[in-house]
């Protein structure tokens, strides 16, 4: 395989993905022109179309779709084959990293540039998704995922864990009263979110003093940001990661509710789609957030009076 090739089949994956020739070509550094022609050569050269043009989008035909399965793990072979002879370390190539998106905007990102200066030449592409994506037909080399993993295929990696919390707005304690015990939760109304459907009861911990409530979510909402801000609307209680909530409970926007319960924590796992063949990048990625979870906690802790 000439390198010409490698570099064509690099672009048809980037094009499908992106489902942009213009995005392919900014990302590349290339003129739109230049990728075009390079993507017209490979289906000539296939005798195969491989995406379907139109004035809004750009898509892989069902030929495509099957290419793009077929070379991206053999692109990414190529790509840990370079990178384990490199001297300097730096990785390169495209690592698609798939990861919920709160943890992503408010954990992740923010701390990402001392990864990127590491690897300047490694591509982040990142998918951001609360709820649980196929991580193969994505083409996902590394999920992160909180809470208790459901039956993969795969193999996975726990990097950490979160603290749980129940928050809710002034304005909802003002109306409806803050709870004194876990017990009274059943009276209250409770908003559902990602964190707070991954168990059928919460349990809780004081001091040795347990406790187990199965309440009943009057508005259910698959998206952390969204259940926050349900929250926030005075819409109920909800149970959510610490870091996820942390600038709205700092704003004063929601408070913690039995901040003197604890609540079990969820751990935060690395799942790799492809088992033993995780490529190098992955693994070098997963380990920077590792240890950027375990020396940056601060996120963890929210010590907030409950106003009453």
């Amino acid at each position: 395989m000439a390198l010409k090739d490698i570099v064509s089949l690099r672009m048809y994956t980037r094009v499908a993905r992106l489902g942009s020739f213009s995005a392919a070509a900014r990302e590349s550094g290339l003129a739109q022109s230049q990728v075009s022609r390079m993507i017209a050569e490979l289906e000539a050269n296939l005798g195969a179309r491989l995406l379907s043009r139109t004035t809004r989008a750009v898509v892989p035909t069902e030929a495509g779709l099957e290419f793009l399965a077929r070379m991206e793990p053999i692109l990414a072979a190529v790509d840990d084959a370079e990178n384990s002879v490199r001297e300097t370390g730096e990785l390169r190539g495209v690592l698609r990293i798939g990861m919920p998106t709160t943890m992503g905007l408010r954990i992740v990102i923010p701390r990402l540039s001392a990864f990127t200066e590491r690897h300047p030449s490694l591509h982040l592409d990142l998918q951001l998704e609360d709820q649980w994506q196929d991580m193969v037909k994505e083409a996902v080399d590394v999920g992160i995922r909180v809470g208790k993993l459901p039956d993969l295929a795969g193999t996975a990696r726990q990097i950490g864990s979160m603290r749980r919390v129940l928050v809710a707005s002034p304005d909802y304690v003002g109306r409806h009263g803050t709870p004194e015990c876990p017990a009274d939760l059943e009276r209250h109304r409770i908003v559902g979110g990602p964190a707070g459907s991954q168990v059928t009861s919460w349990q809780f911990d004081r001091n040795g003093e347990k406790s187990s409530v199965s309440p009943l979510a009057q508005i259910s909402i698959n998206d952390t940001a969204g259940a926050l801000a349900a929250a926030g609307g005075g819409l109920g209680i909800v149970s959510t990661t610490s870091w996820a909530c942390a600038g709205e409970v700092k704003s004063g926007a929601l408070v913690q509710i039995l901040p003197e319960w604890k609540m079990a924590e969820l751990p935060v796992h690395a799942y790799f789609p492809q088992g033993r063949t995780t490529r190098m990048a992955a693994r070098v990625f997963v380990d920077f957030l590792a240890e950027m979870l375990s020396s940056d906690p601060s996120h963890l802790d929210i010590q907030e009076p409950v106003q009453k």
